[in-house]
């Protein structure tokens, strides 16, 4: 569901399409034809932004079927009446209208992905990036714990990561909200374990999203922002938007290895390292931890991110000195040895890779995470979240009859900054950005396969040369974000999910014209 897995996943994708060889099947939960369909089972060619209703429709065939293990619901959920209320409006032929899926094509879903001995859902922006997004999310679980496809081999949610390491940053302490090695910051008990370690007093005050801190920096709250590996003026909504926002900053700082777009507004560019030349640890998407070596030697003019960190911790007052990354990954092992005290170095060496969480050297690690819902739930049982659907902000209309949506392009990854540094003799199928758009749309706007055209929001406008295909829908767009010469995030919409912060990058209305 909502992701293109061949283009932003591959090597993913290419396990997925073996196992096809094997008897799996695939389903696609897509607006677009992407390359997946290809190998898929079934494609459901959903409208952007409805994948609540066809969800809720899906576990409303289930219910009404009794396609669920009544003795696994009562022994280990809550809240079963409030998700059967939620879900009774939703049947197959309602949510067909919503969804623009045929209801045979529902009903038929819900029969197999109920009735298999495991099933699996992964998932990506496509279905974070919407205003509702934590409620797609919300969904999905329930569908997942209706079912009993979770805690088993072959079960389970998967989330794909947008990055190599986007997991292993957020568990490092990267989010508002958590102490590093993933620990609750309103936990008494953890905050208690790094306070006294660390010799300081922290904040027990969860910390703001990037949405929150943009807001922040519109009503002049904040003076000052220190950037680390992003470059949110090409990846962020509504990008002119975002320029005036770090116009009004009295000082910017940006730590990365290229000279971005953001970069060029910064007052201090720190140089730091890249991949290739650190020593360090990875968890990907499974939680599995692997080291990572330095490869090359790097310019002697850079640094590694934490002795960045460090150095400037030192010269405001607190002294960090560490050696090497080994300090670093074992004080975190020492502090949240729940997760990480039996992960060293050594082992890794020895073993190649270790999922968390691994308390001790004598745990093997764990492969699958929610074996506790069929062994001990009964003490702690797993709530179902009733969601409803909500139409995307900003629908097509007279003046803008087109629904852009965006995504990712196969080699050229994410905001472009590392990817449009190729090396001489490496052969690349798409060097700029394109519209894509239906041939019957082309046709009844006069426009040719290679035609630059005008595409126009309420927020901006740019000029992008057409590809007519296939892969999208009578009345669909879509453009990646990775060419700053093409700037697709001048036209997507300042809105966001109040949850989680995240912006709806995956619908918002434009208007195409011939130039």
């Amino acid at each position: 569901m909502g992701s293109n897995t061949t283009e932003a996943h591959p090597i993913i994708a290419n396990r997925m399409k073996k196992a096809v060889k094997s008897g799996l099947k695939i389903i696609v939960v897509d607006p677009r034809k992407i390359d997946m369909v290809k190998v898929a089972h079934r494609h459901l060619q959903i409208n952007v932004g409805t994948d609540i209703a066809l969800i809720n429709a899906l576990i409303r065939v289930i219910l009404k079927e009794r396609l669920y293990d009544q003795s696994f619901i009562e022994r280990v959920t809550l809240d079963y009446e409030k998700l059967a209320k939620q879900v009774e409006p939703y049947t197959p032929e309602y949510a067909a209208e919503i969804t623009g899926v045929a209801a045979e094509d529902i009903v038929a879903t819900a029969r197999e992905y109920a009735s298999s001995t495991g099933s699996m859902i992964a998932y990506t922006l496509g279905i974070t990036e919407h205003h509702c997004g934590v409620n797609n999310v919300f969904d999905i679980a329930n569908l997942s714990l209706l079912t009993g496809n979770i805690g088993r081999p072959g079960t389970g949610i998967m989330p794909l990561r947008g990055q190599n390491n986007v997991q292993g940053a957020g568990d490092m302490g990267c989010l508002p909200n958590q102490l590093p090695g993933a620990m609750s910051l309103a936990n008494d008990e953890f905050r208690t374990r790094y306070e006294q370690e660390w010799k300081v007093t922290l904040n027990p005050k969860v910390g703001d999203t990037q949405t929150r801190t943009f807001d922040r920096l519109e009503m002049g709250e904040l003076k000052a922002l220190y950037i680390i590996g992003e470059n949110p003026l090409l990846a962020d909504v509504h990008m002119n938007h975002t320029k005036k926002l770090f116009e009004k900053l009295d000082l910017l700082i940006v730590q990365d290895i290229f000279m971005t777009e953001t970069a060029k507004y910064a007052d201090v560019v720190l140089p730091a390292r890249s991949w290739g030349e650190v020593d360090g640890t990875y968890t990907n998407t499974d939680r599995r931890i692997q080291r990572v070596r330095k490869a090359v030697e790097a310019h002697p003019s850079t640094k590694e991110d934490w002795e960045i960190l460090c150095e400037l911790a030192t010269i405001m007052g607190y002294p960090m000195h560490y050696h090497n990354s080994e300090e670093i990954w074992n004080e975190v092992r020492k502090m949240a040895w729940e997760m990480y005290g039996g992960i060293s170095y050594d082992r890794l060496d020895k073993e190649y890779s270790v999922h968390y969480p691994c308390p001790d050297e004598n745990h093997p690690g764990t492969f699958i995470m929610h074996e506790r819902f069929h062994q001990e739930l009964e003490t702690k049982k797993a709530p179902f979240v009733p969601v409803d659907y909500t139409a995307p902000m900003e629908l097509p209309d007279e003046e803008y009859p087109f629904t852009l949506t965006t995504g990712r392009r196969y080699e050229s990854y994410n905001t472009h900054t590392q990817t449009r540094h190729y090396a001489a003799g490496v052969k690349i199928k798409q060097t700029e950005e394109t519209v894509d758009i239906h041939p019957d749309d082309a046709e009844a706007l006069g426009i040719t396969d290679g035609e630059v055209v005008k595409v126009r929001s309420r927020r901006g406008e740019l000029e992008v040369k057409a590809k007519i295909t296939q892969q999208v829908v009578p009345g669909l767009v879509f453009m990646s974000f990775h060419w700053f010469e093409t700037p697709t995030n001048v036209l997507t919409l300042n809105e966001y999910d109040p949850i989680s912060g995240t912006a709806e990058y995956k619908a918002c209305a434009v208007a195409i014209s011939k130039m």
